[in-house]
C-alpha cells in the first residue's frame, strides 16, 4: 500500500528550527535521516531548477493520540563544481539523540559534515560502519566501484 507523505521544503540556515517547529507540533518520533546524492543534477536529466548538491532528508511521526502523522523534511545542500570541502548541515542530535547514528552513517557514506554534532561521547562525528582504513564515501555518484571500473557491467 502507497500513502503519499507529505515533504516540508526548507532552506539549509532553517534546518534545525524547521525541525523545532514540527516537534512542538506533535512531530516527535524521529524515524530517520538520510541524503541523496543530486550533485549531478541539471546535467543529464530533468532539472527542477535548484543546484546541484545533495538533499538532506528526514522522515518525523506525530504518533499521539493515535494520529499516526507522517512528514518529509528535506532541504538541499549546495556543492561547488571542484567539489572543494565537505558539504555542512547543523546537527539535529540536540533535538533527538537517536539522530547521531542517522548522521554518523550519512557523514561516512556521503561525506557530509554535521555541525554541532553530540552523541554524547565527545567524540565527533566520525565513522560507523566501515573499517578506520576505508577511504572514500560510497554512496557518492562520483565514487568509482571497483567492479565497475575492471569490468563493464
Amino acid at each position: 500500500m502507497t500513502r503519499d507523505v507529505p515533504t516540508h521544503d526548507v532552506e539549509t540556515s532553517d534546518w534545525v528550527e524547521a525541525h523545532e517547529r514540527l516537534r512542538s507540533e506533535g512531530f516527535t518520533f524521529f524515524d530517520f535521516l538520510t541524503a541523496v546524492d543530486e550533485s549531478d543534477r541539471g546535467q543529464s536529466g530533468p532539472s527542477d531548477g535548484k543546484p546541484a548538491g545533495f538533499d538532506i532528508v528526514t522522515h518525523l511521526y506525530d504518533i499521539a493520540g493515535g494520529a499516526r502523522r507522517s512528514i518529509l523534511v528535506r532541504t538541499r545542500l549546495e556543492v561547488d563544481d571542484h567539489g572543494a570541502g565537505a558539504p555542512s548541515i547543523a546537527s539535529l542530535t540536540g533535538l533527538w539523540r537517536g539522530a547521531a547514528w542517522h548522521e554518523r552513517e550519512t557523514f561516512e557514506m556521503f561525506g557530509i559534515d554535521f555541525a554541532g554534532f553530540d552523541d554524547g561521547t565527545g567524540q565527533g562525528v566520525r565513522k560507523l560502519l566501515l573499517p578506520a582504513s576505508f577511504t572514500g564515501t560510497p554512496l557518492r555518484k562520483s565514487f568509482v566501484l571497483t567492479a565497475r571500473a575492471s569490468k563493464e557491467w
